[in-house]
């Protein structure tokens, strides 16, 4: 079972996948810091100083002056702002992914097709090995192996 489990783990396509979630992961941060860090704050002051992680409704009825105001009253709160910057975070981590993938896809070479392994016998149909020299069938000769090279 330990074997198996090590084939397993050592196996190219896992070791992709947890190198993918490694850097999806610092990617992710990487984001979420471009969204609140960067894009949001001229966002806001083009808004009158709106800062979106301050946008929230109380269900209590009660005004707070922020959100870290209601949190510390233990105030019920729709935070419809801190929503806003995850949606504009995905969006942007959605559209970064879109483009990677557009250019890995544009450089990579397109899959060469196969070589057929059967043939049909032009006499009754079915399918058969295409070295085949007689069809297994209908028994109909076809060509001789010499004259198909």
């Amino acid at each position: 079972m330990l074997k198996e489990f090590r084939e397993f783990i050592t196996r190219g396509n896992v070791l992709d996948l947890a190198v993918g979630v490694m850097i999806g992961a610092a990617f992710g941060k990487i984001v979420d810091s471009l969204v609140k860090d960067i894009l949001m704050p001229p966002i806001g002051v083009i808004l009158d100083g709106v800062d979106f992680k301050d946008l929230f409704i109380s269900l209590s009825g009660t005004e707070y002056a922020s959100l870290a105001a209601a949190q510390s009253a233990n105030a019920v709160t729709i935070n419809y702002g801190l929503f806003l910057n995850t949606v504009i975070s995905f969006l942007i981590t959605a559209f970064a992914i879109f483009i990677l993938l557009k250019q890995v896809n544009r450089f990579r070479r397109p899959a060469t097709p196969s070589a057929p392994a059967e043939k049909e016998c032009p006499y009754c149909t079915m399918k058969m090995p295409m070295r085949a020299s007689r069809c297994p069938h209908c028994t109909s000769v076809l060509e001789p192996l010499e004259a198909r090279r």
